[in-house]
C-alpha cells in the first residue's frame, strides 16, 4: 500500500490546521507556506474536506478554513480514507461483504484480512492531537 501525494498533503494540512485551532480561521496561503505545499494544490484538496464535514469555511477578508472539531476527533485513518478510498490491500476487501467467487477456497485472504485490520486499528488509533502531542515531546517537529 502506498499513500498517494493527496493523502499525504490533505493530512498536513488537517495537522496544520490543528496546531493553529485555537488561532480563528487560517488561510489557504498560510497553510501553502507553512507546510511547502502549492496553494493550487490545496485548493484541489478542500472540496473534498468540505464534503465530509471536517472544515468550516468563511469568506472575505478574514477568511479561511478551521477545524469543525477539536483535534483528538479526527483520526489519520478517516483522513486517509477520505483521500485515498479503501485502505484495503486488495480489491476483494473493499466492501462490507466479500463477494469474490474464490473466497472459500483462498487461502491467502486470512493474511490480507490480517493486514487490513493492522493496517486500520493502527491509521484509526491516532488522532491530530496525538500527532502534536508526540511533537511536542520531541521537541516540536513533526514530519509527514
Amino acid at each position: 500500500m502506498k499513500i498517494s501525494t493527496k493523502g499525504r498533503y490533505a493530512l498536513r494540512m488537517m495537522l496544520d490546521l490543528a496546531i493553529h485551532h485555537s488561532d480563528g480561521y487560517i488561510s489557504l496561503k498560510d497553510i501553502a507556506e507553512r507546510q511547502n505545499i502549492s496553494k493550487k494544490y490545496l485548493e484541489q484538496i478542500i472540496p473534498l474536506l468540505n464534503r465530509s464535514g471536517f472544515l468550516r469555511t468563511s469568506r472575505g477578508y478574514q477568511g479561511g478554513y478551521m477545524l469543525v472539531e477539536p483535534p483528538s476527533k479526527y483520526t489519520v485513518g478517516e483522513i486517509l480514507r477520505l483521500t485515498e478510498g479503501s485502505l484495503a490491500p486488495v480489491s476483494c476487501l473493499d466492501f462490507e461483504v466479500n463477494d469474490c467467487p474464490q473466497q472459500a477456497e483462498c487461502l491467502t485472504l486470512p493474511i490480507w484480512k490480517g493486514l487490513y485490520k493492522a493496517v486500520t486499528d493502527y491509521l484509526d488509533g491516532i488522532t491530530l492531537q496525538d500527532i502534536i502531542d508526540e511533537s511536542d515531546s520531541n521537541g516540536g517537529d513533526y514530519c509527514i
